[in-house]
C-alpha cells in the first residue's frame, strides 16, 4: 500500500509540474531554452564566468563557516552523512530523491525533450541540462546528438586491445580497457604537455569528454556482442538518437526497448558526488588526469558489488527465487525466502542505500513503465511481490535504516523481458550511462579550478588519543 501511495503523490507531482508556468524557480538558473542556439560549447562558455565570480563570491564571503561537525562515527564509517564536496550537477535529498540540476525525475519527463509524444526523455536532452542548468529546444537536442553521432569512431586499436582479453573476462573489465585504450587521443593531455594555462584547461576537457560520452556505447556494444553473440559487431547508426543507438548496436530494435534505453540512461546518468564512482571520478580528476583516465577509474569503482554490480546481483537472486519456489510463488513463500537469505548473512540485493531513506524515484519511474509496457511479466510481478514483502522484515530486522527498493532493485527484470538476459552485462549499461553524468561535472571541476582533493586520515590510536582528550576535557 506504501508503493501505491507514492505513486499517488508521484501523479499529484506531475499534476503540479503541469500546472506551473515556468520551472525558473525550481533553481537559481533554471531556464528553458530558446532554439537560436544550437552549440553546447558556446553556451558553457557564457555560462562558465559568471560562475566562477560565484564560487569566488563563496569563498570569500563564507569560507570559514562551518557546514557540520564531524563524528568518529563519519571517520569509520565510509564517510556516511559528511559533507564535503562540490557537485553542481546533481543533488540528492534523502526523502525526495536525486534532482538534476533542481529538476526531479518526473519533472524531467515532463519538460525534457523525447523522441516521441509521452515518451521518455533523450539522453542528450539531460546532458544538455547537467552542463548548463537549461532546458534545451528539441532542436538543440537533435543537434547535440547528431555532434556525439560524428564523434563517435572508435580506432581499431581499442578493439585489439579488448581483443587481447579473454571473452571470458568479466564484461566490466573489458569496457574499462576500452575506455584506457580512447585515452590515447585524449585533447587534454596534448593540451597540458603544450603548456595550456590553466583558465583554459575546460576546454579540451570538453573536447575529451564529448568525445568519450560519444565513444562509450560502441565500445560497450562491442564488449557485449564479443562475449554473447559470436563477435557479429553492429555498425552505429547515425539516424538514431543516443540511446536508441546504443539499443541497436547491442542488437535490439524493438521500440520499447530504444524507450527503455533512453529512460535507463536517463535515470542512471547521475547521482550527486558522493557516491563510489562520481567520487572516484572527481577524485583522480582532482590530479589533472584527464577524462579518460579518471572515467576509467570511476568504472573500477562501479564494478564493486557494493556499488554498479548490485543489479546484476538483484536479477540473478530473483531467478534464484523462481529456480527454487516457482513463477507463482506465494507472499509467505517469498517471506521466508527473504529471511533464508538474511540469516545465511547475504543481503537482500536492490534494497536500501546509502542516502535515501524512501522509496527511489527511479525505481518508481521503472515501475511506471512495466505497468505500461509489461504489466504481465512474471518476474515483474515477482518484483511488485517483493516491494510488499522485504520492506516489512527489513524493518523487523532492525538493522536498515532504509528498507525500501533502489534504482537496482528494477532494472535488470525490464531488461530481461526484451531479450537483455546476460546479467554480468549490466554493469557495463550502468557505466554508458554514468558518462554522462561524471563528465559533465569534470568539464565543471576545470570550469571552476576546484583543488586537488587531499583529506586528513587519522590512525586508531590517534582517534583514541583524541577521544579521551575531550572526554577529560568535559569532565
Amino acid at each position: 500500500m506504501v508503493f501505491f501511495r507514492s505513486v499517488s503523490a508521484l501523479a499529484r507531482l506531475r499534476s503540479r509540474v503541469g500546472q506551473q508556468s515556468s520551472l525558473s524557480n525550481s533553481v537559481r538558473w533554471i531556464q528553458m531554452q530558446s532554439s537560436t542556439d544550437m552549440d553546447l560549447k558556446s553556451q558553457l562558455q557564457e555560462l562558465i564566468p559568471e560562475q566562477q565570480d560565484r564560487l569566488k563570491k563563496l569563498k570569500s564571503e563564507h569560507g570559514k563557516v562551518q557546514l557540520g561537525n564531524i563524528t568518529v562515527d563519519m571517520v569509520i564509517g565510509g564517510m556516511r552523512g559528511m559533507t564535503g564536496l562540490l557537485w553542481e550537477t546533481s543533488l540528492l535529498d534523502p526523502e525526495e530523491g536525486i534532482r538534476f540540476r533542481g529538476l526531479s525525475i518526473p519533472e524531467c519527463q515532463k519538460v525534457l525533450p523525447a523522441a516521441q509524444s509521452g515518451g521518455e526523455p533523450l539522453p542528450e536532452g539531460l546532458l544538455w541540462l547537467l552542463l548548463t542548468g537549461k532546458v534545451p529546444s528539441k532542436e538543440q537536442v537533435e543537434a547535440l546528438s547528431q555532434d556525439l553521432a560524428n564523434r563517435a569512431a572508435v580506432p581499431d586499436y581499442v578493439y585489439n586491445a579488448i581483443d587481447a582479453l579473454p571473452s571470458t573476462a568479466h564484461p566490466m573489465t573489458q569496457f574499462a580497457s576500452g575506455v584506457m585504450a580512447l585515452q590515447v587521443q585524449s585533447e587534454f593531455q596534448k593540451a597540458y604537455e603544450n603548456g595550456i594555462h590553466k583558465s583554459k584547461f575546460w576546454e579540451p576537457t570538453y573536447e575529451d569528454c564529448l568525445n568519450l560520452i560519444a565513444r562509450v556505447p560502441v565500445v560497450a556494444a562491442y564488449v557485449y556482442r564479443r562475449m554473447y553473440k559470436n563477435g557479429d559487431s553492429i555498425p552505429s547508426d547515425k539516424s538514431l538518437d543516443y540511446g536508441a543507438n546504443f539499443s541497436h548496436m547491442l542488437g535490439f530494435d524493438d521500440d520499447k526497448m530504444k524507450e527503455l534505453m533512453r529512460l535507463y540512461i536517463t535515470i542512471h546518468s547521475d547521482h550527486e558526488g558522493g557516491n563510489v564512482s562520481a567520487h572516484t571520478g572527481h577524485l583522480v580528476g582532482s590530479a589533472l588526469s584527464d577524462p579518460y583516465l579518471s572515467f576509467a577509474a570511476a568504472l573500477n569503482g562501479l564494478a564493486g558489488p557494493l556499488h554498479g554490480l548490485a543489479n546484476q546481483e538483484v536479477l540473478l537472486w530473483i531467478k534464484s527465487v523462481v529456480e527454487e519456489c516457482g513463477e507463482n510463488i506465494s507472499k509467505d513463500q517469498l517471506k521466508e525466502y527473504v529471511w533464508k537469505t538474511l540469516n545465511s548473512g547475504k543481503v537482500v540485493p536492490g534494497y536500501g542505500h546509502g542516502v535515501l531513506r524512501k522509496t527511489d524515484p527511479r525505481y518508481v519511474c521503472q515501475r511506471e513503465f512495466a505497468l505500461k509496457h509489461l504489466p504481465d511479466d512474471p518476474l515483474f510481478q515477482l518484483v511488485s511481490k517483493l516491494y510488499e514483502v522485504v520492506p516489512p522484515v527489513l524493518t523487523e530486522l532492525g538493522k536498515v535504516k532504509n528498507p525500501w527498493p533502489n534504482v537496482d532493485a528494477h532494472s535488470g527484470v525490464l531488461l530481461n523481458h526484451y531479450g537483455l538476459t546476460e546479467a554480468r552485462y549490466y554493469t557495463v549499461l550502468f557505466g554508458v550511462s554514468r558518462s554522462l553524468g561524471i563528465c559533465s561535472q569534470l568539464i565543471w571541476d576545470r570550469a571552476l579550478g576546484l583543488a586537488l582533493e587531499r583529506p586528513k586520515s587519522v590512525t586508531m590510536d590517534w582517534l583514541d588519543a583524541f577521544c579521551k582528550k575531550a572526554k577529560a576535557s568535559s569532565a
